[in-house]
């Protein structure tokens, strides 16, 4: 009802305030119950979303860790980086190479005719789209060149269409000019570019680069790569190729680069902490939600998961993997090197003294509770599958079932505010109705008493 309008005029009783308190009265215990339960579901739906991305962090870094060279201490070195830089990674080996790189791969290049008008030179004048016909590796790749499209539209065409299918296109220009330049972004021997069609575009092109395959010896052995980044030259090492290797003044041949990879428990033990780092996260963002606060008047204040038994499950899940016997050596377990769990808190610490008198004599037992198919990384990956699944996970499936209830709640919230109106609307009726009857009731009244009042008092004769 709007605010400025004046009840019991007629009974001198403020009506407005009467339907108020009856509608409040009647709205207020729904009302508390949707709020309540409202404010429940927003709350754990935003601390399922919490733990969702904590988990996903966490299952992020096992892949990461497990890709890497973290539990393995291995790392690679190069005595000329400006010929060949090295990763080291699983499945790799201690072990020295002597690399002389004689030639980098490259990849095929192109050049049109110099059009003279630069970028904005129109290539198709005619009133009818043609073709300029890119091969590649034996692949065609068909580009319609519509009429009046210019050197730039067509270089646009290019890199928007084709450059999954290792295809870029570039414009050079100078005072002369501007020549389209398609580059194969797939080197190595085989990946020449050529040009055909009906476009015109590519009559008097010219090639600026022939593809060729880097060529290189590791300890003797001679060898070819269509890139420059060798994956599998050296099992579990990846080599970078950067530039020809040098001969010096007076030698007759090239200096060899070595490359080694060596242990380093430093690296080993910074993997190991960075291990121990993503599992506390993972655990104080699932305690952030679960564990009950003591408020300064010594009252208990429960998180929004507090007692949810999926947490407990998930926690339970992975600290039993933890806590698992692994590994090939002698070495099984991660208290034998120096990483226990706090009884109170439940998060992991790195005991600095027993890890640096356990890694000394035992550093590959480290690789082998960690890494591999029944490694502890792999175990945790599968204890938390059924958790993360993005449409079938259990915090997924939670996620979807709070969403559930607060779109029911907000349902039933509408409802109530319609009902509620609706009575509002029912009750001043009625009481506007019982206002006019007053009111016409005490007219009556005023105009009996008024005749009473006039034959009680005669006029003098």
């Amino acid at each position: 009802m709007a605010g400025s309008t004046v009840s019991g005029i007629g009974s001198n009783i403020d009506t407005q305030a009467i339907v108020k308190s009856l509608v409040d009265a009647e709205k207020a215990p729904k009302q508390a119950q949707i709020n309540t339960q409202t404010l429940k579901a927003t709350t754990s739906l935003s601390s399922i979303g919490k733990i969702q991305a904590a988990l996903d962090a966490f299952r992020g870094a096992l892949t990461t860790m497990s890709t890497g060279s973290s539990f393995t201490g291995l790392t690679g070195s190069s005595t000329d980086e400006k010929v060949a830089t090295m990763t080291a990674g699983n499945g790799a080996s201690t072990g020295t190479f002597r690399l002389v790189v004689s030639q980098l791969a490259s990849a095929s290049k192109l050049s049109t005719r110099n059009f003279t008008g630069g970028a904005s030179s129109v290539v198709n004048a005619s009133a009818n789209p043609t073709t300029l016909t890119i091969t590649q590796s034996g692949k065609n790749y068909d580009l319609s060149v519509p009429p009046g499209a210019t050197l730039q539209q067509v270089r646009d065409s290019i890199n928007t269409q084709f450059s999954t299918a290792g295809l870029s296109a570039n414009i050079l220009s100078d005072s002369t000019g501007s020549r389209l330049v398609l580059t194969s972004t797939n080197g190595g021997v085989g990946s020449d570019l050529t040009m055909s069609g009906d476009s015109g575009i590519n009559t008097g092109s010219t090639v600026v680069e022939i593809p060729k395959n880097a060529k290189y010896t590791i300890d003797g052995i001679a060898m070819e790569s269509k890139t420059n980044t060798i994956a599998e030259a050296v099992s579990g090492v990846s080599i970078k190729l950067v530039a020809v290797s040098p001969t010096a003044a007076g030698a007759t041949e090239p200096t060899a680069t070595t490359i080694a990879v060596s242990t380093n428990n430093t690296v080993m033990k910074s993997g190991v902490k960075g291990f121990v780092d993503t599992y506390n996260a993972l655990m104080k963002a699932i305690s952030a939600e679960t564990k009950v606060t003591m408020n300064a008047d010594g009252t208990p204040t429960a998180g929004a998961l507090t007692g949810d038994a999926s947490m407990r499950t998930l926690v339970s899940s992975i600290r039993n993997e933890l806590n698992a016997m692994s590994g090939t050596g002698t070495l099984k377990s991660l208290a034998q090197f120096g990483i226990s769990t706090d009884s109170t808190t439940g998060l992991l610490t790195l005991d600095d003294k027993k890890w640096d008198k356990a890694i000394t004599t035992n550093s590959a037992d480290v690789g082998s509770i960690f890494n591999g198919k029944t490694g502890l990384l792999a175990r945790l990956t599968t204890a938390t599958d059924g958790y993360s699944k993005a449409s079938t996970g259990t915090l997924a499936e939670r996620t979807k079932s709070l969403s559930d209830s607060l779109n029911d709640l907000k349902k039933q919230q509408d409802s109530l505010d319609e009902r509620m109106t609706l009575l509002q609307s029912s009750l001043s009726a009625k009481y506007n109705a019982m206002d006019s009857l007053v009111a016409r009731l005490r007219a009556q009244s005023d105009s009996i008493m008024t005749t009473l009042n006039a034959l009680n008092n005669p006029k003098d004769d």
